[in-house]
């Protein structure tokens, strides 16, 4: 989660300085590096799984909503303060007033899979993810795509976690079995153009071009992958990777450092950057009310090895 809020932070500064050597300078020059609605959204989830002890639609909302209250200048997209409004006013469920948005259909967007940090750490040994992930995300996106952007990213992180950063990385195990976790056309095509564009060594500016930068999951997600996938034993280049290539880069670094903090753990971040980081010694106690404990009922999760 630490590994979200610096990728956040940073990528909120590149869209004032684009170039790498400008965006270096700058973050040196931060007393304090801020993030935005990502990882406020991810604390939300965060804070109503340790409470709860899974994820609860209705709390979690409830939780979203309370935080957004407090912090409305994070720089939240319009989806979900709509979602707030409709449940305030109407008193319906939340996943209910997000299956109105968009004439219906419901948000594909990469609100759902910015947050989902801590369900993969959470629950990073389930057989049940992606239903975890699921439920987490259709809060506000109950788009099919969505949904499924939101259970990959869930998966990399809870995959990531169980990996061990001084062995070898395998990119093709790691995107065959991810495409394999997918449940959609939409995500399945766009991962394994990431896994020919790692394997090919294409470079992240033709990636960034092929794969796509914008809002929605379909378009972001992949390129955060990329951006891990190319950097996997380097968080600053993961990042530099993520934020520097254009499109929507806040939430670009915040996905990829999420899966490249979970694979490297907290000592591989940059200390010049995580201390610096807003409330970080909040985050890490929120991580430590995550962690498994006795009266949580894991199934173990099938991974391949």
């Amino acid at each position: 989660m630490l590994g979200c809020a610096l990728g956040d932070a940073i990528g909120e500064l590149a869209f004032a300085y684009g170039d790498r050597d400008l965006l270096l300078s700058a973050v040196e020059k931060m007393h304090v590096l801020r993030y935005t609605d990502d990882t406020a959204m991810a604390i939300g989830l965060a804070e109503s799984i340790a409470e709860k002890r899974k994820v609860d639609p209705q709390h979690l909302g409830d939780t979203f909503r309370h935080n957004f209250q407090q912090e409305p200048w994070r720089g939240y997209a319009s989806g979900p303060p709509t979602v707030f409004r409709m449940v305030r006013s109407s008193g319906m469920p939340y996943t209910e007033a997000a299956k109105s948005l968009f004439l219906g259909a419901g948000s594909m967007g990469n609100g759902a899979a910015m947050r989902i940090a801590p369900v993969g750490l959470f629950f990073y040994n389930s057989e049940d993810l992606y239903e975890w992930a699921g439920l987490s995300a259709q809060v506000t996106h109950t788009h099919p795509v969505g949904i499924d952007g939101a259970a990959i990213q869930a998966w990399a992180v809870a995959r990531a976690v169980g990996l061990d950063p001084d062995s070898s990385f395998s990119v093709q195990e790691f995107m065959e079995d991810l495409i394999s976790f997918s449940r959609t056309k939409e995500m399945q095509r766009k991962l394994v153009m990431v896994r020919d564009l790692i394997l090919g060594g294409f470079e992240p500016e033709d990636a960034a071009n092929k794969l796509g930068r914008e809002v929605s999951v379909d378009k972001s997600l992949p390129f955060a992958l990329y951006s891990f996938l190319r950097h996997p034993e380097s968080f600053e280049e993961c990042l530099l990777c993520a934020v520097l290539h254009g499109g929507d880069r806040d939430t670009l670094g915040a996905m990829s450092c999420s899966v490249s903090g979970a694979y490297l753990g907290i000592e591989a971040l940059p200390g010049k950057w995580s201390e610096k980081i807003e409330n970080a010694a909040a985050i890490r106690n929120l991580v430590e009310k995550l962690l498994p404990h006795e009266d949580t009922d894991f199934k173990p999760f099938p991974y391949p090895h």
